[in-house]
């Protein structure tokens, strides 16, 4: 298990994370490596999280990078055999990177992605029944320990970086949402193996981390929206990308509408940046627009 640990570098892109990060970090052994790049240019969290914690190095990135974009940062820095993805906002339990170990074992290192599991909750991916098969193990108590998937939530993740061989892991046109689906299907297209370990346990606070926002919130609505557009049209094309996403810009149009008429400010702007991030992405346009680029006047 040592060996398994030092073999691990934990990977945390945080923008003003706060209080939460240091819980985050809590809940990580103190023996393995983390790197964390702070999106938001505060030198002071680097010089706190540094002190604080020695086997943490603070990477203060220039201008705000995104999930993505930010991951790629850190992964830069990576020199150990598996990369740890892992939000501010999410927190081992105790026994994840035990559980973990044992699945690593258990699929013969045969995996490029490998997912600890939400706390207190089994079996929301769909499993896809071609390709590997994880019946061909000799130990058949497998399936009790790994669940192969189509794709994992990008909150925590285990990397094998000796078997992933994308240039880029990271798509860095993304700048919010999708990134980790998008690696998934590119890992999958090129017939890697994604994996969920059902006793590897999360506990995620899901986009705590950067505090209630009105700005923040409308550059998320933007940016998911864009995000499932760009992610269709590179994935399944054009036609397939309007398909999915012209019944969410009508139905956001309208209830852009009703807001306005209704004077609910923030159902009005949460679906016109709705509407607005579709647009931007039906130009062409890339996924520029950050909180600061928001407003918020009614």
């Amino acid at each position: 298990m040592n060996n398994f640990k030092k073999n691990i570098t934990f990977v945390i892109v945080s923008y003003n994370s706060g209080n939460v990060i240091e819980q985050c970090i809590e809940s990580i052994d103190t023996s393995v490596k983390i790197i964390v790049v702070e999106n938001s240019r505060n030198i002071k969290i680097k010089k706190n999280l540094e002190k604080k914690f020695s086997n943490v190095e603070v990477i203060v990135a220039e201008e705000n990078l995104g999930y993505g974009k930010g991951n790629n940062l850190g992964l830069k820095k990576v020199v150990t055999k598996y990369a740890f993805i892992l939000n501010p906002d999410a927190f081992l339990d105790k026994d994840c990177l035990e559980e973990l170990h044992k699945a690593v074992i258990a699929v013969q290192d045969n995996f490029t992605i490998l997912a600890p599991n939400f706390n207190y909750n089994h079996g929301f991916f769909l499993e896809k029944a071609t390709g590997f098969n994880i019946k061909d193990y000799k130990n058949h108590n497998i399936q009790d320990k790994v669940k192969k998937v189509d794709y994992v939530l990008g909150f925590a993740m285990l990397i094998n970086l000796e078997k992933i061989s994308l240039k880029q892991i990271f798509d860095e046109h993304f700048f919010l949402f999708l990134e980790e689906i998008d690696l998934c299907k590119r890992i999958k297209n090129e017939n890697g193996h994604v994996f969920i370990v059902k006793n590897a346990k999360v506990k995620h606070l899901e986009g705590q981390s950067p505090g209630k926002n009105l700005n923040v919130e409308l550059c998320r609505q933007w940016h998911w929206m864009w995000s499932l557009f760009y992610y269709n049209k590179k994935h399944f094309g054009i036609l397939a990308a309007y398909k999915v996403t012209i019944p969410k810009f009508l139905s956001s149009i309208y209830k852009s509408l009703i807001g306005l008429i209704f004077f609910k400010k923030e159902k009005y702007l949460t679906y016109k940046y709705r509407v607005l991030g579709l647009i931007a992405a039906y130009r062409g346009k890339g996924s520029w627009i950050r909180p600061q680029d928001t407003n918020i006047s009614f």
